[in-house]
């Protein structure tokens, strides 16, 4: 039933205040003198915890600060809960009333009678002190609140009210309904799992004075490049809909549900129905997991000793065993106080230790299971004197726990050859005592080997991972210097090293003959051997152009660095990001700046590299005589290999756009394309459709895919809100991204965009005493983040090169089973 009406005292009093409010310019935004929490001592109210019970009731209040009947939205919002409460399911049907009386939250009989309480109200001083410590009061007991669009203006001079809707309007912003798209991240919560992840409407979109992003639990955000957003825009992180569990209760804002036709849609009203089951406590929901504080970042290994490498190697990679042990490898750089050999006259030139450590959580202790001995300690400098090669890259066997299986992507010093600077790189097998942590490095079984030329650097990839099927994909960069290219594509084929051309990209990763700069899959056998599955890029049986001009183990070309890949084993979809080249601004004549990349990778397939890269974005072609002069622009549709260091075939398989890339310009630069579809590259033409990337110094680091296990007893794993999303980051932590991502099925094989993004930088820690340079990471049995930090410096290890653990500390969904309306569902 509706209590309407307001007495003619409290009418006069409310619209007094209001006047108050408006002359002050309050009622958009809060007061600078903000009062405080309601002092308790104005009421003495004792409500029942939690208030309500099995006959479920909403009071929805729509109290104004404005003298006058309700308005239109207000009979719209009454009507729509009322329908709410009278469909559905029998076990999620709830009573309405509606009041205008403030006086209700001084009755603790009456005020304890009801599961959830419904601001409907628009701005002002709608409650006194008395009756906003009664609201406080049925919070505290364990009630519910859900404020809609309007409610952000009320009690504008309380601190506490602001804590319970969670934000305030700012003083700008749109006054106009326009139509944008929500995105809709939260696929668990009930009041947003049934609604499209890009949901398209009409509302009048609030800007908030402060973000409150990490201090609540955002369910849905606005893209504002959807609309007009106005003054106070909050850039590409605009919460619209979030909750928390507030000073005792539970509560739910929508900014949403500013117009009255909202009040008519259905995804709006199953929106507002969720927040209503959660609130009422007719279903639990978990309004905790992107609260930052709800996670701790705490390092697990120590500084080395002096002189020595006991905790940690120059870090390049990590994996988790069934079992919770955390293998993560050194490349081969060496202390600082260790000599440095750049000589190559020197047999020892650029000899170092690829060195294994293992975790143990039971014990807390790192062990040194052991050392190879590789090329890749020559330290820094240019192209040309430094090297990225080394211990690259570790898996673990299927069956690890049971056999004790590792594997290895290395570059053995022992295969160096000093005078045509070729070297080999290998993925070998080894095993490890699951008892002592030590690894048999006489066990070492080389799957394997293939030739990489070592004159120049980079970039040396390194990343595996298993499939469900037990196929083992490895990712190979391209270590050609992007240099002689001004750092554009890297298809220079003069410059060369005893006939070894170290510039061309077109000799390796764009070469369907050569296994660098891909991702290759194999099947380990048990005797240390291995056989190609169906489905990669080419059977290395090929008869097109005379014969012997591939290679059966490629299962995707055209990557430059795929440093960190994964495969999510519930689908199978490869997800791998790699480092682009160094151009830093796009240019008319040779094409893009330099794009670090992301891709959801659902087949075999070639992603550009050197010919285009992004979305498809070509390369200029140059060739000889002279390199320096550009020819056409490359085809992305039907690329050709016609480099003089080509042993592959010439026709190369069509380009599959990418669905992430990034410059130091911003994030999915694209550019108008003229009628063969050649982007203008004209930097002031540039649209970015990617708001929250950027980059600069860049160095994509992919990251996994969180599957959440409801079986797990762990108290540290990760919540269901992480379910199914991608973690991207880059190896910089400043503008970078380290965000978490979800892209849609339809299309993300294609190269389509991410629908959503939400950033980790405050639950990843960054900063100089967090995770500044993320080197990897990956979740755990227990569902806790593990996270290299390579340190501060470079080809070394240092004192802030460290294994972190990130794990959940919120707690479970709420209200406990026990304290449900209704009793556990």
């Amino acid at each position: 039933m509706h209590l309407r009406g307001l007495s003619t005292r409290r009418q006069t009093w409310v619209a007094t205040v209001a006047a108050g409010i408006v002359a002050a310019g309050l009622m958009s935004a809060p007061a600078a003198d903000a009062r405080p929490a309601p002092d308790p001592s104005l009421t003495t109210m004792s409500i029942k915890s939690p208030p309500g019970g099995a006959n479920v009731r909403v009071l929805i209040f729509y109290g104004s600060a404005a003298a006058g009947d309700e308005s239109p939205l207000v009979n719209a919002g009454i009507e729509a809960i009322e329908k709410i409460g009278l469909s559905g399911p029998a076990d999620q049907r709830f009573k309405t009333e509606a009041t205008a009386d403030a006086s209700v939250f001084t009755d603790e009989t009456r005020l304890g009678r009801f599961n959830s309480i419904v601001f409907l109200t628009g701005g002002g001083d709608v409650l006194d002190p008395e009756q906003e410590a009664g609201l406080e009061a049925y919070m505290e007991a364990g009630g519910g609140f859900v404020g809609i669009h309007d409610a952000a203006r009320a009690e504008p001079y309380s601190d506490w009210f602001t804590g319970l809707v969670g934000a305030r309007p700012a003083a700008g912003g749109p006054t106009n309904a326009q139509r944008a798209v929500v995105e809709v991240g939260d696929r668990a919560h009930p009041a947003t799992k049934e609604l499209p992840v890009q949901w398209k409407r009409p509302d009048k979109w609030l800007n908030w004075a402060k973000n409150p992003s990490g201090a609540v639990h955002t369910v849905a955000r606005v893209r504002e490049s959807s609309y007009r957003p106005g003054t106070g825009a909050g850039g590409w992180d605009h919460p619209v809909s979030w909750c928390r569990d507030y000073d005792g209760g539970r509560s739910f804002y929508t900014g949403m549900g500013g117009t009255v036709s909202s009040y008519d849609e259905t995804d709006f009203r199953t929106h507002l129905r969720g927040a209503l089951l959660w609130t009422t406590r007719l279903a639990q929901a978990d309004c905790k997991a992107t609260i930052t504080g709800n996670y701790k970042a705490e390092r697990l290994t120590q500084p080395n000793q002096p002189g020595q490498n006991d905790q940690i190697g120059e870090p390049h990679g990590l994996v988790t065993a069934p079992d919770g042990r955390v293998l993560y490898i050194g490349r081969g750089g060496a202390d600082s106080s260790q000599p440095v050999v750049t000589d190559w006259n020197n047999p020892e030139i650029g000899k170092g230790k690829g060195e294994i450590h293992v975790y143990d959580p039971e014990t807390k202790k790192v062990t040194l299971a052991g050392a190879l001995t590789v090329f890749g300690n020559k330290g820094g400098g240019d192209e040309l004197i430094k090297v990225e090669e080394g211990l690259l890259g570790i898996e673990l066997d299927p069956r690890f726990t049971e056999n004790g299986w590792v594997y290895l992507h290395y570059t053995p010093h022992s295969q160096l050859n000093r005078d045509t600077r070729m070297a080999e790189r290998r993925v070998s097998r080894f095993t490890l005592d699951l008892a002592t942590n030590k690894l048999d490095l006489g066990s070492e079984k080389v799957l394997l080997k293939w030739p990489v030329q070592v004159h120049s650097c980079c970039h040396s990839g390194g990343g595996m991972s298993w499939d469900s099927k037990g196929n083992l994909y490895i990712a190979t960069g391209d270590n050609n210097s992007s240099r002689f290219s001004d750092g554009y594509s890297g298809n220079n084929p003069e410059p060369n090293y005893k006939g070894v051309s170290f510039a061309d990209a077109r000799r390796t990763a764009g070469n369907t003959n050569n296994l660098n700069g891909k991702i290759l899959r194999i099947h380990p056998e048990p005797d240390g051997t291995y056989t190609l599955p169906d489905g990669n890029l080419f059977t290395g049986r090929e008869t097109a152009e005379g014969g012997g001009k591939t290679r059966g183990e490629i299962y995707v070309m055209g990557v430059r660095n795929p440093a960190r890949i994964f495969v999510d084993k519930k689908t199978d979809v490869l997800y791998a990001g790699w480092v682009g080249p160094d151009a830093g601004a796009p240019s008319t004549t040779w094409g893009p700046a330099k794009y670090d990349t992301f891709a959801v990778i659902t087949k075999a397939s070639n992603r550009g590299w050197p010919y285009c890269m992004g979305n498809k974005q070509p390369y200029r072609d140059r060739n000889l005589p002279d390199p320096s002069k550009p020819l056409g622009w490359y085809d992305c549709d039907a690329p050709k290999n016609e480099s003089p260091n080509n042993d592959g075939l010439v026709n190369l398989p069509p380009v599959t756009g990418n669905n992430i890339w990034y410059s130091p310009q911003g994030g999915a630069p694209d550019f108008p394309r003229d009628a063969n579809g050649v982007p203008s590259y004209k930097q002031e033409e540039a649209t970015y459709s990617l708001p929250w990337l950027k980059g600069g110094g860049q160095a994509a680091m992919n990251g996994p895919v969180y599957r959440y296990d409801a079986a797990s007893t762990s108290g540290t794993k990760w919540p269901a809100y992480w379910d199914g999303k991608w973690f991207v980051g880059d190896f910089y932590d400043a503008d970078q991204p380290r965000n978490a991502v979800i892209t849609d099925p339809r299309t993300h094989g294609d190269g389509g965009l991410p629908v959503h993004s939400e950033s980790l930088k405050k639950i990843v820690p960054i900063g100089n005493d967090g995770i500044k340079n993320l080197m990897d990471w990956k979740f755990g049995p227990d569902g806790a983040l593990y996270v290299l930090d390579y340190g501060r410096g470079f080809f070394t290890s240092d004192a802030k090169s460290a294994l972190w653990r990130v794990t959940y500390t919120g707690g479970g969904p709420t209200p406990a089973a026990g304290q449900l309306a209704r009793g556990a569902q």
